[in-house]
């Protein structure tokens, strides 16, 4: 018996053990909790009426379990089966009209958040984007201003930006917690939704569909600029800007950018292919593959293996033979793609 006792007080122990490092999980601008545009505190707002529902719903019918154990306990000299009641016509309407008329509650705001949210904008109104998914990494073009990147979406502050999402692939779905809800990339498809940021900052997007091995780790960056810093950075995006002045390790690397063919899949500036993510503002990113500090090693290490760091990622894919790099071209490709700059706030 007291080994019982002992073995139910150590998992007791350790259930606050576990909230508490579940709570190292979050991440910053990372969550729906802390909103930061109306989307997203409207749904928070939802959130939180459907939870009150819900807790007043769990509330009357403990309520109710607890009452109806205490009155209808069996007493003491009580002997054989109590009088069994059924069939009360006024409790059976009670306890259908009342779930009905919650129900109801619950699905006039929710009806009406839906389609507020599914408005459609004009390219007038908002910001065209058009994201595209892939396995594993995310495309952003600019159709309004004439250019594409990847992985970080730079928006302004305070505008509303009408996103087209569709998927090259698989189905992905783009989320962004801080900003507002999910929605699918469908392959083929064209689904539509408006996001508007209302404070500066880095906010952290997420796939929230299941596509592949590296799924958990198709990250991307919401970068919120006010509207000057925006259109400065748009400007230097849409002349398409090359790195001048190369150093000579920076000049052997972008040589050997084009030899082995990697231009054919990513653009630089005006020239390239798209296949894989737009290089044009590499060194301005904060990650390399969406998941690793911008570091010469971690660069280096992307290149020579990327599989290792993403499994089931398509670079390199189909290329014979794969690409065997010495540590002197790894170091002038890793000095070249740290040449790419367009915007440093």
């Amino acid at each position: 018996m007291f080994k019982k006792w002992r073995s139910r007080w150590r998992l007791g122990a350790l259930l606050p053990l576990m909230i508490w490092l579940m709570t190292g999980c979050s991440q910053e601008n990372l969550s729906t909790l802390i909103p930061a545009g109306p989307v997203a505190r409207e749904q928070l707002w939802l959130m939180k009426f459907s939870l009150g529902v819900m807790l007043i719903v769990f509330v009357v019918v403990i309520a109710v379990f607890f009452y109806v154990l205490v009155k209808y306990r069996k007493r003491k000299g009580q002997t054989g089966i109590p009088e069994q009641v059924e069939g009360n016509h006024t409790l059976e309407i009670i306890w259908t009209v009342i779930p009905f008329i919650m129900l109801f509650v619950l699905a006039i705001p929710t009806i009406m958040y839906t389609f507020k949210f599914e408005k459609v904008y004009s390219a007038s109104e908002a910001i065209q984007v058009k994201v595209t998914g892939h396995q594993f990494w995310w495309e952003f073009e600019y159709p309004q201003y004439g250019f594409t990147t990847g992985q970080d979406l730079y928006i302004p502050k305070g505008k509303q930006i009408q996103f087209e999402l569709t998927s090259k692939d698989v189905i992905h779905s783009f989320w962004v917690p801080a900003i507002g809800g999910k929605r699918d990339n469908n392959p083929g498809l064209i689904n539509k939704m408006t996001l508007l940021a209302e404070k500066e900052g880095v906010f952290k997007g997420k796939c929230a569909e299941l596509c592949g091995p590296s799924h958990a780790l198709m990250d991307f960056k919401v970068i919120v600029l006010d509207e000057n810093d925006f259109n400065t950075w748009s400007q230097k995006m849409r002349a398409k800007p090359e790195p001048m002045d190369l150093s000579p390790l920076a000049a052997k690397g972008k040589e050997l950018f084009t030899k082995n063919s990697c231009i054919s899949c990513h653009a630089v500036g005006g020239n390239g292919g798209v296949l894989g993510p737009n290089l044009t503002n590499f060194a301005d990113r904060e990650m390399v593959a969406s998941i690793r500090k911008n570091t010469t090693e971690n660069v280096k290490a992307w290149i020579k293996d990327p599989n290792s760091i993403k499994p089931g990622n398509t670079m390199f894919k189909g290329y014979s033979p794969y690409p065997n790099f010495s540590d002197d071209d790894l170091d002038a490709l890793a000095a070249y793609l740290e040449s790419l700059h367009v915007y440093k706030k």
